[in-house]
């Protein structure tokens, strides 16, 4: 039988969860249960991940083993250690584990996506802005409410560019207003710019705002707060993750625009579909060289690393010096900070 991996690669959060779901659900249909783990690429143990895989549970007949940030396994014993799992999961009669390898980016090691089957191989791309426009349209049909064409080019100008937001985000209106409303402009200025949560997408974009790099970093600790006290995409992984994401996103703006302006099309091939991302990843690009952006990605990657390491005490001092370093020293890691920053 075609091994028990997946790997679904690219920027589209929604359709790409929905996938694994569907995996998942499969599984357990299949099963009547399974044991469910997650694991991400930076700092992973493969032998714990292979040996949750190869481990049969006397309660559970099935095991969903998740692999996240799977850009980041480049490991070649790792490699060498998962293909020896593949040979002999390929030889069992029954499909009662399975693996999927996550990345938002577009590929993974060369090494890593030989290993898995092509016919279990998917990128999920950005939508384009028409498509985008008919999802919104669909999706309000669908729980019972209309949306004006003004409303939806609102929606698109503040939401982050992925189904998985604009699905969390529109859903309030469906708490808002009777069903069968016809949601306004006015509708999404008023719920969506007061009603809006913080997130590791509204954290980057403070961090590249027209001010001084003091108040810069002001605001951005406020959200930070903000994000840390909420229930949802709170905790540091998510925060660094969210960060990286945009700050990866950046470094491929800066290469687009760096012999020449991209065409359009090029744009939106690339993920930089609405008008509100070019213009927030134009004024962060001229905010951070590209130079400075492969220094704050290191730094990011460094933090995630020392924030699992550290444990919970000081999770909120080591994201606040990231955001220090990132804001007013523009990725340069620092021993000493202004004594007034904190305070």
């Amino acid at each position: 039988m075609s091994a028990p991996i997946y790997l679904y690669t690219g920027p589209e959060l929604g359709e790409k969860n929905e996938q694994i779901l569907s995996l998942k659900d499969n599984l357990k249909k299949k099963y009547g249960s399974s044991d469910d783990f997650v694991y991400y690429g930076m700092d992973l143990d493969m032998g714990e991940v292979l040996s949750q895989l190869m481990t049969e549970s006397l309660f559970t007949p099935a095991t969903f083993v998740t692999i996240r940030n799977a850009e980041l396994v480049k490991d070649k014993k790792d490699i060498e250690m998962l293909q020896n799992w593949i040979l002999s999961a390929s030889k069992k009669t029954e499909d009662s584990t399975v693996l999927v390898l996550v990345s938002d980016e577009m590929k993974v090691d060369s090494k890593l996506e030989k290993l898995v089957p092509s016919e279990n191989k998917k990128i999920f791309w950005e939508m384009f802005e028409n498509r985008k426009e008919q999802w919104l349209h669909s999706f309000f049909k669908k729980n019972g409410y209309s949306l004006e064409s003004e409303a939806a080019q609102s929606i698109l100008e503040m939401i982050e560019n992925n189904t998985e937001a604009l699905k969390t985000e529109c859903s309030q209106f469906f708490f808002c207003f009777p069903a069968g409303h016809t949601v306004t402009s006015a509708d999404v200025e008023k719920v969506l710019s007061h009603n809006r949560e913080e997130s590791a997408f509204s954290l980057f974009d403070a961090m590249s705002e027209n001010f001084p790099a003091q108040k810069r970093l002001e605001n951005c600790l406020s959200i930070l707060q903000k994000i840390r006290l909420s229930k949802k995409d709170s905790t540091p992984v998510v925060i660094t993750a969210g960060l990286s994401y945009c700050f990866r996103k950046l470094s491929l703006w800066q290469s687009l625009h760096s012999t020449s302006s991209p065409s359009d099309l090029d744009l939106k091939k690339n993920g930089f579909n609405s008008k509100q991302a070019q213009k927030q990843y134009a004024r962060a690009g001229s905010v951070w060289t590209a130079g400075q952006v492969a220094a704050i990605l290191s730094l990011i990657s460094k933090t995630d690393v020392e924030i699992r390491s550290l444990g919970t005490s000081f999770q909120d001092t080591k994201l606040s010096m990231m955001l220090y370093e990132i804001i007013i020293k523009n990725g340069a890691y620092c021993c000493a900070y202004e004594s007034d920053i904190f305070s």
